[in-house]
């Protein structure tokens, strides 16, 4: 199994961090290197408690389709995603979230597990690609930038 942590401090409020965390439209723009969309589901607004989202996207060189659920949600501290049909053993993504004066301190916690034991060059890609996605999305380009800016009103309001 594969691990993943990853902590972010952002210059907006909690409330407004965690919406955009669990905006479709925003992974989208996100993600559109990969060509990924929201194809089922809740494709786009702000997805909540026990809803889910089939994605379909390009990551190495092949096309991935899998189904998101959102298993645990408590606003505005905490949720999880977990993977519910797709490539993977195991997918889950915890959401956490911390408010001190006008900050927020967001925690992204990934576990994940190949399809299977000779599939683990699978996981090892992916923790690659997955750190530099989430690293890249969350503490420097798409929801700190755009929680810090007046973008966040395009997609939570």
């Amino acid at each position: 199994m594969v691990r993943l942590e990853l902590l972010t401090t952002i210059a907006a409020p909690i409330e407004r961090v965690f919406d955009l965390s669990r905006s479709i439209d925003l992974h989208m723009a996100s993600t559109d290197w990969t060509g990924e969309r929201a194809i089922a589901g809740v494709t786009s607004g702000l997805i909540g408690p026990d809803q889910e989202v089939t994605w379909q996207g390009r990551h190495f060189g092949i096309s991935i389709t899998h189904t998101s659920r959102i298993t645990k949600y408590e606003f505005p501290n905490y949720f999880q995603d977990c993977v519910v049909h797709g490539s993977f053993r195991r997918f889950c993504h915890d959401h956490y979230f911390e408010g001190y004066g006008v900050s927020t301190r967001m925690k992204d916690v990934m576990e994940f597990e190949a399809p299977c034991d000779h599939w683990e060059f699978l996981s090892n890609a992916w923790r690659s690609n997955a750190t530099g996605k989430i690293s890249c999305r969350d503490a420097t380009i798409w929801i700190r930038k755009t929680a810090e800016s007046e973008d966040w009103r395009k997609f939570v309001l």
